[in-house]
């Protein structure tokens, strides 16, 4: 349905609901589909749980792309302030990293001229080694060198889309568990 509703005019569907199929609804920049999912078994018990499915896809340009990237990432896992600050540079840095075979593995980070990789980043070398500590913690990166660091691929990468997943569950509903593979 797009357009105006006119609920003296609805197309009435009696004999079968049309939501149980997939549906695609426009909203601003971004479109949002729903549906049902049977895809998560129980390897125990063999039990197929149903789950209520909201899919939203947002389109941005290439600057708030990496700003909503790093948000996403940063409270997914409950990264400090300085650490997305530092998240937001690393990001920024390895944008500029050449790729091999896709990706690029590592990436320099070297402080000099009171900045990173010699460029002005408005905090001092001591709140950045506090907020890379934190990344490193929390294995964003590991160290290769005493400038040079490997990337985690999942949380680093070049593409044009990304995907966040919560999933909401009942307290009390069979205990949490975590998903087997993403």
């Amino acid at each position: 349905m797009s357009g105006t509703i006119n609920l003296r005019k609805l197309e009435y569907s009696p004999l079968a609901n049309p939501l149980l199929e997939p549906t695609e609804v426009t909203v601003k920049k971004r479109y949002v589909k729903t549906g049902t999912s049977e895809e998560l078994v129980s390897t125990r018990t063999g039990e197929v749980r149903q789950t209520a499915a909201i899919y939203t896809v947002d389109e941005r340009d290439d600057a708030s792309f990496v700003k909503v990237f790093a948000a996403g990432v940063a409270a997914a896992f409950d990264l400090g302030r300085t650490a997305s600050r530092v998240f937001q540079l690393v990001l920024q840095e390895y944008e500029r990293a050449p790729m091999r075979q896709g990706f690029a593995e590592s990436i320099e980070l070297a402080w000099f001229n009171d900045g990173l990789s010699g460029r002005s980043v408005d905090m001092s070398e001591k709140t950045f080694q506090r907020g890379l500590k934190e990344l490193l913690a929390k294995q964003f990166l590991a160290p290769r060198s005493p400038s040079t660091f490997w990337v985690n691929p999942a949380l680093f990468f070049k593409g044009d889309r990304v995907k966040f997943i919560t999933e909401y569950r009942r307290k009390g509903s069979r205990g949490p568990s975590a998903p087997a593979s993403v």
